[in-house]
């Protein structure tokens, strides 16, 4: 008999092609490994409907997405939108919901973005995958008692912070709770290519990302640890000046920065190509059909992941390495556990992203192979879901 469990997130509420895909992989790689897996959503929170770009209380969009993609992926759903009185519940019935979690082997919190309800309450094997850390620990450090209350509801925790616990980062375990270090899981075939001919052209440097988050930014020890990228992409607003190739070289930021008019006239005014995101994000195959037509990515991360060095990895990053595209991007601490120097680039300084331009436009087809490999090796979707399995007894 097939061992059931949950896989709990934030896809439906908020369908965006990069959270939607980050789910994907876990829904999909349970399933190769045998599982029987459900998705459900159990929200107090209204969606967001990509289309219209906008939070509603109407969650017809998040129900037609979910609906599509559950055929489409053939996993079982959910979605409780517990913010309406008398709660609706979509996909199953709810008796079939709280049943579910009642008696699923284990019950994944992804993202950390499930609140504590009722019944998530009830589930026997419950666990918490912290895609962003730093927030998390430090709140553990200071005693925050909500915080506290809420990891300690669950019975394991996986974070993506590979280095938390270690002599060279500032975040250790606290609260009896121990990190377990994990990664993004992709499915590979999602994102193999067919075989083309090698780009002779304009070599394309691509990234997709929001210009400005809010809302998590922490003060540990009189500083500030920012949650938005904008900052660290600041820093680097030049390269299109100051990296040097004897290629043509286009910069590429898919990107929203309205509401940031300096910023936006100032990357256009330095040569950067910027594109708008939401189609993409709207639509999951554009997202992919972007990645995919890049020839790398150069990128950088939050703040918070580089200065407490939690060796964090990009999601996003992982599938660019599985489309066979090179990765540049902001040292965090990540290369003690994935190597960098073929098909992948940590950087901290311009003269680091010069060094791997260099490189990876010396030898394309070469970083192109190495980067497949990489996906291979460290991000496997059955490799990763498999660890975790073990890790928790199912």
């Amino acid at each position: 008999m097939k061992k059931k469990i949950v896989l709990m997130g934030y896809m439906s509420r908020c369908p965006i092609a990069g959270v939607v895909w980050q789910h994907l992989h876990y829904i999909v790689g349970f399933q190769r490994l045998g599982f029987d897996v459900y998705y459900f959503e159990d929200t107090t929170a209204w969606p967001y409907d990509a289309k219209k770009t906008t939070i509603t209380e109407d969650c017809s969009y998040a129900v037609a997405v979910t609906k599509h993609l559950a055929e489409q992926y053939g996993f079982k759903w959910g979605f409780r939108a517990a913010y309406k009185v008398p709660a609706e519940t979509y996909g199953c019935d709810a008796e079939t919901f709280n049943r579910t979690l009642a008696e699923a082997d284990a019950v994944f919190n992804l993202c950390g973005s499930q609140a504590m309800t009722e019944f998530v309450r009830k589930a026997k094997c419950l666990v918490f995958v912290e895609s962003d850390p730093g927030v998390e620990q430090i709140k553990l450090i200071k005693g925050v008692n909500d915080t506290i209350h809420f990891l300690k509801s669950h019975h394991f925790h996986f974070t993506f912070g590979e280095n938390i616990g270690q002599d060279d980062c500032p975040l250790t375990s606290l609260e009896g709770i121990q990190w377990r270090p994990t990664r993004q899981p992709v499915v590979l075939d999602f994102w193999k290519r067919d075989a083309g001919s090698e780009n002779k052209g304009t070599f394309r440097f691509t990234t997709v990302a929001n210009w400005e988050t809010k809302g998590k930014d922490i003060i540990w020890k009189n500083k500030v640890y920012y949650w938005s990228k904008t900052f660290e992409f600041l820093k680097f607003s030049d390269l299109p000046r100051a990296v040097k190739a004897k290629r043509p070289m286009q910069w590429e930021l898919a990107t929203d920065m309205r509401a940031d008019p300096a910023s936006d006239e100032l990357y256009r005014r330095l040569g950067w190509v910027l594109s708008e995101p939401h189609e993409m994000s709207a639509e999951f195959s554009r997202y992919r059909d972007y990645i995919q037509s890049s020839d790398a990515e150069w990128t950088v991360a939050k703040d918070q992941y580089i200065r407490l060095n939690t060796g964090w990895f990009s999601d996003r990053s992982a599938c660019y390495l599985a489309s066979g595209r090179p990765v540049v991007t902001q040292d965090t601490g990540f290369a003690k556990f994935v190597p960098s120097g073929e098909g992948l680039f940590s950087f901290r300084r311009l003269a680091d992203i010069q060094a791997a331009a260099d490189a990876i436009l010396t030898d394309p087809a070469k970083h192109s192979k190495a980067a497949e490999a990489l996906a291979r090796e460290y991000f496997d979707a059955e490799k990763v879901c498999g660890k975790m399995a073990k890790e928790i007894g199912i």
